[in-house]
């Protein structure tokens, strides 16, 4: 509770003061003043402490009225807001408005009046008055206010304000240009404290003149870098703190992406590891994309930074599996566009889903309430389409179907202003629409969508985010937005009767339909329309998908824009007007997999023909090994036998008998050397140039169990069933770089390796699926690494019996003794897909091209895995009895060992 006072100006030229109590809004008082209560995209310099007197010529004052506060010199206005009374308005001075800026002059007083400005305008603004968010109250008349500084010197405020009233009689172009100038000089004043540092042993890495974009927001500074922190100083005091301070260790996602159609965008997110906050955000803009790259280069070369991003495969895989919602997919593939939640010219656009805002019950299995995904809004109505085909026919070049774009500032806060009244107030010079035209009722905004001529918009999320229950439907402010033609007051939106006037259950229906099985065989259309590949060239036109051209990335270039009036009015037209999404997608984009009828993934086109086939074993086929260059098919076998086979001379060039115990694996090194495993605890290498052994290895205290080759670094990866995985740099006893213990036996292992780092798939008996990451840059030091550097995956129901990584290195397929095959994303650790066959599978292989995975099983079949459609193309029967081991030889040929009788054979397949 508090005592406010409001000043009135009375016919008797008297002063009143009324007194109220109030209830005491303490987080409205905190933020009293916001950079949205400015023009959108204004910048906040810094602020002074004064006293204000105000004057109205019209009227003689019997005293002089003094008030304590703070003024907000920004570049198109000085800010006053009162200290200690937030039911006083914030009053805003446009300079535009000024008709004289300067120094008081007062003869009956000399150095008294030495640090007053005196202002005179034409009208002034007062908002937030009773601390109610309401329209902004424009008072036309002539005025003058008085300020007295407290602290700062006069002159040197007085210079930089005429600087800024100055640059509003300037043309907008030439006034933005001048602000640019202003705000890039304070960059170089304004200097970045030491002390500001986490610690005083970090060395700056880089620094930029950034800009921090919100909704509506552009707030300037310096973004400084250092090997372990990242700093962003902003030039006014509109933080609490003088510096956000990001731990590069926490950061979750680093994206690159477009601001205003160009290239100078970065998006941060960070965990700041607190359990009251959630992920945070900080969206940049540079001043161009070098430096843009360059930053984003610098943050990803730290040793602190381990962000793994998802590959779009990835997710495209998992949302074609089931595993990530619609909902989830379409925020990220709007991520991935560049449309963000701190950009309202770019915010996340999501589709009409229901047509049917009427009905009492809303039938979600009746396919007649559902939106025909592969249209744009503009074309679901026919008549309406035509009459734009008209006008499209008879326009010159370039031509467009649709002037008005599916999301617009405008459009977002249409939907949103409910909710963030204060945005919509900043957009629209300080007043809300005309109450007839806001967004008063569902189903009349879906008809105006449906037949208006230049209503084309979609949706936002928050028609599908059940996390926040549909707040922004409500009027939970109790804002005065006016009355109708009608007198009834606007207050929530009017829901279809369906919604039993709960925006709760309201949203809930449209997320149930959105990941309805209708809307998830046929949102790949509108993913085609939004992002893919009609959203631009002769497949828009076909699909009636024309939008005005500078709606379109690469459309225009701003940097090569002279003329700056030119430019200026594009960049207007670019963010009031809309703009397309990043194309992501050059192709049809692939469709949601449904549950599929049993037996229908057996029918295919592929055909897969046995060319050759040579038996050279006496027991069970164990490793498999493919030597690129030449062709030539290595194995080896539970009889200790290692056999060497040319596909091309049809004849078997070497069998050698390597160990009287089984052998377990086969690798081939770079220098030609072959490597193999065995139950004899060693690791031999084979010679086969001059046909002997040129090296034994004591590797294990059990049966070396597998052993994986690492040709870019030319090491050994080997493990045991003693439970320990080893590293080696070369072909002896001390060799040893790497060590990790486990506590169980390890039974396969796969290889990757990227310029900065190896990572090593380890598949257990326990039916564990663990990923190590070793820094590549270590390899010549001996060091012992611990199960600390690892991830655990996934865990199969029984023993682990191969792992393989794609040739890109970021996929991992694992099978095991459940029936299961996994594919995992090695960066996100995320599963993309899992499917339980009818028998245990115990061997894979990637094709070449990463798009198919080959399966074998235990009865003889190949399963054929197709990645990009999320379904077994087809099954064939390629042994008899028992598929060991698979290898591609290129696109068109597979090698498969296998049982068929008694006989332990290999084939060649040609693929067709």
């Amino acid at each position: 509770m508090f005592w406010w006072c409001r000043l009135h100006f009375t016919p008797e030229y008297k002063i009143r003061i009324y007194y109220r109590i109030s209830v005491f809004d303490r987080s409205m008082e905190a933020a009293r003043f916001s950079l949205l209560l400015l023009e959108p995209g204004e910048i906040y310099f810094e602020d002074f402490s004064v006293d204000i007197v105000k004057q109205d010529p019209s009227v003689e004052l019997d005293e002089e009225i003094r008030m304590n506060g703070r003024l907000k010199m920004c570049s198109k206005s000085l800010v006053f807001e009162a200290k200690n009374n937030s039911q006083l308005p914030v009053v805003k001075i446009m300079l535009k408005d000024c008709t004289s800026i300067g120094r008081h002059e007062d003869s009956k007083s000399s150095n008294a009046d030495s640090c007053q400005l005196l202002i005179q305008c034409r009208q002034y603004i007062e908002m937030l008055a009773e601390n109610i968010i309401q329209p902004y109250h424009f008072v036309q008349r002539e005025c003058r206010f008085l300020f007295n500084f407290h602290y700062a010197k006069l002159d040197e405020c007085l210079q930089q304000i005429c600087q800024l009233y100055r640059a509003t009689t300037l043309p907008s172009y030439e006034q933005n240009s001048m602000i640019a100038t202003i705000v890039y000089s304070r960059h170089s004043r304004v200097k970045f404290n030491p002390l500001w540092l986490n610690s005083l042993y970090e060395r700056t890495v880089a620094e930029f003149h950034v800009e921090e974009i919100n909704p509506l927001i552009v707030n300037p500074g310096r973004l400084l870098l250092t090997n372990s922190f990242i700093y962003l100083q902003s030039y006014n005091n509109i933080h609490t703190n003088p510096v956000v301070k990001v731990s590069i260790k926490s950061v979750t996602s680093l994206s690159k992406h477009r601001y205003l159609l160009r290239q100078i965008g970065l998006k941060i997110r960070w965990d700041p590891k607190q359990p009251s906050v959630t992920e945070q955000c900080l969206y940049l803009a540079f001043r161009n994309e070098g430096d843009r790259d360059k930053c984003f280069r610098s943050i990803t070369e730290q040793t602190d930074y381990v962000v793994h991003e998802q590959s779009p495969e990835s997710m495209t895989l998992k949302w074609q599996n089931g595993l990530v919602s619609n909902y989830d997919y379409l925020l990220y593939l709007n991520g991935l566009a560049d449309r963000s939640f701190q950009d309202l010219t770019q915010y996340p656009v999501f589709p009409w889903i229901i047509t049917d805002y009427t009905s009492v019950d809303l039938k979600l299995t009746d396919s007649a309430v559902y939106r025909d995904l592969s249209k744009p809004v503009g074309a679901l109505n026919g008549d309406r389409l035509e009459r734009l085909r008209m006008r499209y026919d008879e326009m010159a070049q370039p031509k467009f179907l649709y002037g008005s774009h599916y999301s617009t500032p405008g459009f977002v806060l249409y939907y949103l202003v409910r909710k963030h009244p204060d945005l919509m107030l900043c957009l629209q010079n300080g007043k809300f629409d005309h109450p007839d035209r806001m967004f008063n009722s569902v189903a009349d905004a879906f008809h105006n969508c449906m037949h208006n001529m230049s209503d084309f918009k979609e949706l936002i999320p928050e028609f599908y985010d059940i996390g926040r229950r549909g707040d922004f439907l409500l009027n939970s402010m109790k804002i005065d937005f006016g009355c109708r033609f009608d007198g009834a007051p606007v207050n929530n939106v009017a829901l279809p009767p369906w919604a039993s006037n709960s925006p709760e259950r309201f949203v809930q229906l449209l997320r149930e339909a959105l990941e309805s099985d209708y809307v998830s065989a046929s949102l790949n259309h509108w993913i085609d329309l939004i992002f893919g590949y009609k959203q631009q060239g002769e497949s828009a036109v076909a699909a009636d998908n024309v939008f005005y051209h500078l709606c379109y990335e690469g459309s225009v270039d701003l940097g090569q824009i002279n003329d700056m009036a030119a430019r200026h009015a594009i960049e207007v037209q670019i963010s009031e007007f809309g703009q397309i999404p990043k194309q992501l997608f050059r192709t049809a984009h692939v469709s949601k997999l449904l549950a599929i009828p049993k037996g229908l993934s057996a029918k295919s086109s592929m055909s897969i023909t046995k060319t050759q086939e040579y038996c050279s074993h006496k027991d069970v086929i164990t490793a498999l090994a493919v030597d690129g260059s030449t062709g030539n098919i290595f194995t080896t076998s539970k009889d200790g036998t290692m056999t060497c086979y040319n596909p091309t001379e049809r004849r078997k060039i070497r069998s050698v008998q390597l160990s009287e115990l089984p052998i377990s694996s086969v690798q081939l090194a770079s220098d030609q050397s072959v490597i193999v495993g065995g139950w004899d605890d060693t690791i031999l290498v084979y010679n086969f140039d001059f046909g002997k052994i040129s090296s034994t290895i004591r590797a294990h205290d059990d049966a070396v169990s597998c052993i994986s080759y690492v040709p870019s670094y030319g090491l050994l990866v080997s493990g045991s069933w003693d439970g320990s995985l080893k590293i080696w740099n070369n072909y002896h006893n001390d060799a040893v770089i790497g060590y990790i213990a486990l506590e169980e036996k390890i039974v396969t292992i796969d290889s990757s390796a990227s310029e900065r780092s190896i990572r090593v798939a380890v598949g257990l008996q326990s039916g564990e699926l663990l990923l190590f990451t070793f820094d590549a840059r270590r390899r010549n030091v001996t060091s012992t690494y611990t199960k600390d550097n690892h991830k655990h995956l996934l865990t199969h129901r029984g023993s682990v019996c191969e792992v393989k990584f794609n040739a890109k290195g970021t996929l991992i397929a694992s099978c095991g003794e459940d029936r299961t095959m996994y594919v995992t994303d090695a960066d996100s650790s995320m599963t993309i897909c899992r499917k339980e066959l009818d028998t245990v599978v115990r061997c894979l292989s990637w094709t070449e091209d990463c798009n198919y995975l080959l399966m074998g099983d235990q009865r003889g079949q190949l399963h054929v895995w197709n990645m990009l459609q999320g379904i077994i193309e087809c099954e064939i029967s390629i042994h008899s009895e028992y598929v060991y081991c698979l290898e591609c030889l290129d696109q068109k040929q597979i090698v498969s060992c296998g049982k068929d009788g008694n006989n332990y054979c290999i084939k060649l397949w040609e693929i067709a």
